[in-house]
């Protein structure tokens, strides 16, 4: 079997949760993060992401207020943008990790069923 279904599926399954992995990141973070400090804590945790795939959807979240950004200049290297969630950020990563459970739920319901068939 070619793989070519496997990297479709893996590719619109991290569209459609890159959003909610990155405003959960910032979520739970003490203070705003950089692109690279981020992609970090992704990979640590086992993310199937590109590095470069993360910085299209922080821009994103940032261009309608999810997220706010500044850029401070770095000691070593070029100036860094940091990003840090908003309250509006805040309150649509409440509403997309009930909307992430209630996907989940079916889609382990949905599995289970045809599991049994």
């Amino acid at each position: 079997m070619t793989d070519a279904p496997n990297k479709k599926f893996r590719k619109e399954m991290n569209a459609g949760t890159a959003s909610l992995v990155m405003l959960s990141v910032l979520g739970s973070a003490s203070e705003p993060m950089y692109g690279y400090q981020i992609a970090k804590i992704v990979t640590q945790k086992g993310s199937m992401m590109k590095q470069g795939a993360l910085y299209p959807v922080l821009r994103s979240l940032d261009s309608i207020g999810l997220l706010e950004s500044f850029v401070e200049p770095s000691v070593a290297g070029p100036p860094r943008r940091y990003y840090r969630i908003t309250q509006l950020g805040r309150d649509t990563l409440l509403e997309w990790l009930e909307i992430w459970e209630q996907t989940k739920n079916f889609v382990d319901v949905a599995v289970k069923g045809i599991e049994n068939d």
